[in-house]
């Protein structure tokens, strides 16, 4: 059986805590929870459901939200759990009103969680989520263009990045012979930018010795295999 509370949650500044305090709403639990649609698919989930028989089931937040927090921790179904039972922000994802000393559920329920959100149905939710965050930046950049038409002066507020876990695969490493023959050319280019208006002055141009530079660059960059010590000596010539 799956009933839904129609009691609304709290913001996290007004989530009671036993030793007082207030949630901070910059915690990245809180923010997480923000982003996350809960109630879009409250509906779908509670059609696993019978109306009438059985033992009232856990709600969506708290299954998705319990699941989320493994995925993002790393722990065991266990360690989850007690997890949860320890930090207030946790319980606060998963949809508690206030913090309570006892685990809101048997780690036994994981299981159970993770037969019903299948791949398909998280798949939707990032959707959503991705939809959702689009359409909010399109609003503010429609908002930005209105109040520059105004000629109202707007503040830089930063850049909106929708997923942080993408990084670029083709970064250096800082020692690489590649990057430290980047920057000879450009220092190279530096050098002619700034002898062209002194050929009057100074007949001869400084010398870069800029042809063995690429001479020994070229002759360990076309290597397939280079040791350890071949590498040191190229980056000291």
């Amino acid at each position: 059986m799956y009933r839904k509370e129609e009691q609304p949650l709290p913001p996290p500044e007004k989530f009671e805590l036993p030793f007082e305090g207030k949630l901070s709403p910059n915690n990245r639990w809180v923010i997480m929870a923000e982003l996350i649609p809960w109630d879009d698919f409250e509906e779908e989930y509670a059609k696993l459901f019978s109306a009438e028989k059985g033992a009232p089931a856990k709600l969506f937040r708290m299954a998705l939200g319990t699941l989320i927090i493994k995925e993002k921790l790393g722990t065991s179904d266990r360690e989850t759990i007690e997890q949860i039972r320890e930090n207030p922000y946790l319980q606060y994802f998963i949809g508690l009103n206030c913090y309570q000393q006892e685990p809101p559920l048997e780690s036994s329920m994981l299981v159970h969680f993770r037969k019903r959100i299948d791949g398909e149905l998280i798949n939707k939710i990032n959707k959503k989520i991705v939809k959702r965050e689009i359409d909010k930046s399109d609003k503010e950049v429609k908002k930005k263009d209105c109040l520059q038409e105004k000629g109202e002066k707007i503040k830089n507020k930063g850049k909106l990045i929708l997923d942080a876990t993408c990084a670029p695969a083709d970064i250096k490493y800082p020692t690489d012979l590649g990057i430290l023959n980047q920057a000879r050319i450009e220092t190279e280019r530096i050098i002619d930018n700034l002898y062209k208006p002194l050929r009057v002055k100074l007949r001869k141009k400084p010398r870069t010795s800029r042809k063995i530079a690429r001479k020994e660059y070229l002759k360990v960059a076309k290597k397939r295999k280079v040791s350890y010590q071949e590498r040191r000596k190229a980056i000291g010539k």
